[in-house]
């Protein structure tokens, strides 16, 4: 198991590890990402049997222990299984999510309490770095879901909106939107429910420059057109669902 490290904006990393065995033959990446500040923050910390991997793959950016904060979109392995060893290896590390997800997993799961965000709260990471925090209940799925938006770069650390299949570049400027459709016919893994494209619309207000996606490569543009695109295409599976 290999870990690549890419810069995809201006202090933001992507720890990326394709799993050639989930659908093959294209295979299915894993990524992280390493926010630099005063404050370091870990989004994602990949499953549990990913961690030596990762880990090897920020020592070689920083020292692991530095870390300060870890943040996921929603409760699942591939965005937090790892986050009791991180937590062990990082003294001053905390995690934090949205007020949901703290009360319903967070809290009891992790190691030591978390910092539950409420919607729209900035942390400030220093260095210039400051995220803030959206809910987005049920979208794509869970709801305790949520993003994280680095507003110096206007960097939307997606989770797993966007999720396609495949190890294509680490940025590109190309479509994301259908091979995100593409993805979602073949997974059916989003929870299909009336507000989704309003969630996704109001992402899409912030403006941001790069789309950081969880699965698949990151997108440099007009993300607001990107998420507008992905809106209209789950208000249309919405509209389909048998009542």
């Amino acid at each position: 198991m290999h870990t690549r490290i890419e810069e995809i904006a201006d202090g933001i990393v992507r720890l990326s590890t394709l799993v050639p065995e989930i659908a093959p033959p294209a295979g299915f990446t894993f990524n992280q990402f390493l926010v630099r500040g005063d404050e370091p923050l870990l989004f994602h910390t990949g499953p549990r049997r990913m961690f030596p991997s990762v880990r090897d793959a920020v020592a070689r950016l920083m020292p692991p222990e530095r870390l300060r904060w870890i943040a996921y979109g929603h409760f699942e392995a591939d965005e937090c299984g790892a986050m009791n060893e991180w937590l062990a290896i990082a003294p001053r590390a905390q995690m934090m999510q949205g007020a949901i997800g703290c009360m319903v997993s967070l809290a009891d799961v992790a190691d030591r309490p978390p910092r539950a965000l409420a919607d729209g709260e900035v942390v400030d990471l220093g260095g210039g770095r400051r995220v803030r925090w959206r809910d987005t209940p049920h979208t794509p799925h869970g709801w305790d879901a949520g993003v994280l938006f680095e507003e110096s770069t206007g960097t939307l650390l997606c989770g797993d909106l966007f999720t396609h299949l495949g190890d294509g570049p680490a940025v590109t400027d190309r479509d994301i939107v259908g091979p995100a459709i593409a993805a979602e016919d073949a997974f059916r893994s989003s929870s299909l429910h009336p507000a989704m494209g309003t969630n996704i619309r109001g992402l899409a207000a912030l403006a941001p420059r790069t789309l950081a996606l969880m699965h698949g490569s990151s997108y440099s543009g007009d993300g607001a057109a990107a998420l507008r695109a992905l809106a209209d295409d789950y208000d249309r599976r919405a509209a389909a669902r048998p009542a």
